[in-house]
């Protein structure tokens, strides 16, 4: 879900002239790490817990490390996914993989401010392209289960990305990065799938509303509702805070 591992830092260049005349071109690429807005409800908690578990990891493991624990953990949370279409058990591989998951993608930024080891260009880019394809694992995952539509998981996973190009934008623009909407983030996110995985373990035939609608297709629904609310409110808020801080003069 996130730009966790440094701050500002600058890039020299510098290109040498031709023949007897020599010219130095100074080219500045600053990195502004933007302010991080973490509000959700396990926010205190999780940043402790974190900073514990950074100062006793063991020297032989570093950011990366968790970075690919992340990764390699979504993708197999979404394979767990779609093996629970024929064995239920795929549902308590999910909860497994989402913890892991957590751990990785949480640790990993962390892990880098406490040693002093940010890499803020390399760390933003890593972290968000990664969970682009997070997204695309869980959501692949939830299709090929039978247990989402795939409409519905269609369609979250084109809220979660427009929501997320919304989010990139606004750190760039305006150099906050929100972490979290009403109370929700992340970490509130793996909680309720692995909620929902653990109540479709036990009852894989549990419907919403009697035994017309699938749980995870109106849990889907709302998140698709929530996201695209979240997306218009954020982005008309963020349009009228741009256009006042580069209101052009009167002519």
């Amino acid at each position: 879900m996130f730009a966790k591992r440094g701050e500002p830092g600058n890039f020299t260049q510098a290109a040498i002239g031709l023949g007897s005349m020599q010219s130095v071109i100074v080219t500045e690429r600053p990195f502004r790490s933007a302010r991080r807005d973490q509000r959700a409800v396990s926010a205190g908690l999780e940043r402790r817990l974190l900073i514990w578990l950074a100062q006793h990891t063991p020297s032989c493991i570093n950011s990366d490390h968790l970075t690919l624990l992340g990764s390699i953990s979504m993708f197999l949370a979404g394979a767990s996914y779609a093996v629970a279409r024929q064995h239920p058990g795929g549902f308590l591989l999910a909860i497994l993989f989402l913890g892991l998951n957590w751990l990785g993608d949480s640790l990993d930024g962390t892990l880098a401010r406490v040693r002093g080891r940010e890499r803020p260009r390399y760390g933003f880019y890593v972290d968000h392209i990664l969970d682009t394809f997070g997204a695309l694992f869980i959501m692949s995952g939830f299709a090929i289960s039978g247990y989402v539509s795939l409409p519905v998981a269609a369609g979250m996973l084109v809220a979660f990305l427009m929501l997320s190009i919304e989010v990139y934008l606004s750190t760039y623009s305006l150099g906050v990065f929100r972490l979290s909407f009403l109370k929700f983030g992340p970490t509130e996110v793996r909680i309720f799938l692995a909620v929902a995985s653990l109540a479709l373990w036990y009852k894989p035939g549990m419907h919403a509303f009697g035994t017309r609608y699938r749980l995870l297709d109106v849990g889907g629904g709302v998140a698709i509702v929530g996201m695209v609310i979240i997306l218009v409110v954020s982005a008309a808020v963020h349009v009228r805070e741009l256009y006042r801080e580069e209101k052009l003069p009167a002519t």
